[in-house]
């Protein structure tokens, strides 16, 4: 299907990923190109479905309807509706993986705890892979726009569903990998040169001494707040979260960039996306949303027993938090301009999200530093 990098054997993984579930994962050797436009693409994601669902592959084309889902800026979500051969319609979503995405996304980590995410609830189920993407179950539920977070009924749900994520346990390392992450990130984004002049001339701009050294001492803040380390969504933005409204249901979906991380990042991170791309930081939450959401990670059951104390300490831990997701995804935003065939200005994205992490620097840090302060003095008056 036309000189499309594979990101991994598709037979091999599937093998592999159906040894750890209670239903066949159907594989594919082929691949498809998520440049070409709807209508280029759209025969050949029905030949895809037809090699990897043997009880589709006699029926006719005109059976097929092929059509994209809103979602991230990273890859390309379409969803595949069959008319089967007794006449029911059946959907499946299909995600074609951006080009070099592997760069910023480990494809491996991704499926092992996609196995184990959906055994716990959460997202679609894995139906199948590919040379460059995945297929999986079609959610019948409306994806959420930024200001749906705002929604103080669905912010309470997110923040019980995000708890219950948290507690998932997924085999390998539970080393936090934002650090690891960031620092990649940092090493291939200050390597890039653009064909582009006006791109190149501006990337010049970007000191990337001082992005380093604000990663350094972020991070030794950081690692002062003893923020738990959890199994990550690392994501969480409104395309990753759907909610079907009749059936008064939420979902999280989307774990490509999950890993065991610090809660403080992912709560953080999330809150930051309350912006949208557009980066109206304006619209994300004041305190007072922060501690409804808060409350409702805290103690689903029963949010207003939780202690100001908890919520304080909390509250200062993914505020601080907040800075590393600016950080991590201006990084992104730089590997992303240089390597994505998705029409969206990530280089412009990079100097929205440094430029919000420098001017929220100063108060999260002097934050940060209070709440420590007081906490050390009054753990001095408890020892003596």
């Amino acid at each position: 299907m036309g000189g499309v990098k594979n990101i991994w054997n598709a037979m091999e993984v599937a093998k592999q990923t159906s040894d750890c579930s209670t239903s066949q994962i159907h594989s594919s050797s082929l691949s498809v190109d998520p440049s070409l436009p709807l209508s280029h693409i759209s025969p050949l994601i029905i030949e895809l479905c037809k090699d990897l669902f043997k009880k589709w592959s006699n029926l006719e084309n005109s059976r097929f309807s092929v059509g994209t889902v809103s979602g991230g800026i990273t890859n390309l979500l379409l969803k595949v509706t069959v008319k089967e051969e007794n006449g029911n319609d059946v959907s499946v979503t299909v995600r074609l993986y951006g080009p070099n995405t592997e760069y910023v996304i480990n494809r491996e980590r991704e499926l092992l705890s996609i196995k184990y995410l959906s055994a716990a609830g959460f997202g679609a189920n894995l139906l199948g892979v590919f040379g460059n993407g995945m297929v999986q179950s079609f959610i019948n539920a409306r994806t959420l726009i930024p200001s749906d977070m705002r929604n103080p009924k669905l912010a309470a749900e997110i923040a019980k569903q995000l708890c219950r994520f948290h507690q998932v346990e997924i085999p390998g390392s539970k080393e936090p990998q934002l650090w690891n992450d960031l620092l990649k990130f940092f090493e291939k984004a200050s390597a890039l040169e653009f064909d582009d002049n006006e791109k190149q001339k501006l990337y010049k701009t970007i000191s990337f001494s001082e992005v380093h050294n604000e990663i350094i001492e972020l991070k030794e803040l950081t690692g002062l707040l003893n923020s738990p380390v959890v199994f990550a969504h690392n994501d969480l933005l409104s395309g990753n979260i759907m909610v079907n409204d009749e059936e008064d249901k939420l979902y999280l979906i989307d774990f490509e960039y999950g890993s065991y991380n610090y809660r403080g990042f992912d709560i953080g991170n999330h809150f930051n996306e309350y912006a949208g791309y557009e980066c109206d930081f304006t619209l994300c939450p004041n305190k007072d949303e922060q501690y409804h959401f808060l409350r409702h990670y805290l103690q689903p059951d029963n949010p207003h027993e939780v202690s100001e104390k908890d919520l304080e300490a909390l509250y200062v831990e993914e505020n601080t938090y907040t800075l590393a997701s600016h950080l991590y995804w201006a990084l992104w935003g730089l590997i992303q301009a240089k390597f994505s065939p998705i029409n969206f200005d990530y280089l412009g994205y990079f100097f929205l999200r440094y430029n919000e992490f420098k001017r929220q620097k100063e108060k999260c840090f002097s934050l940060a530093r209070s709440f420590l302060s007081r906490s050390q003095t009054l753990n001095m008056h408890a020892q003596t």
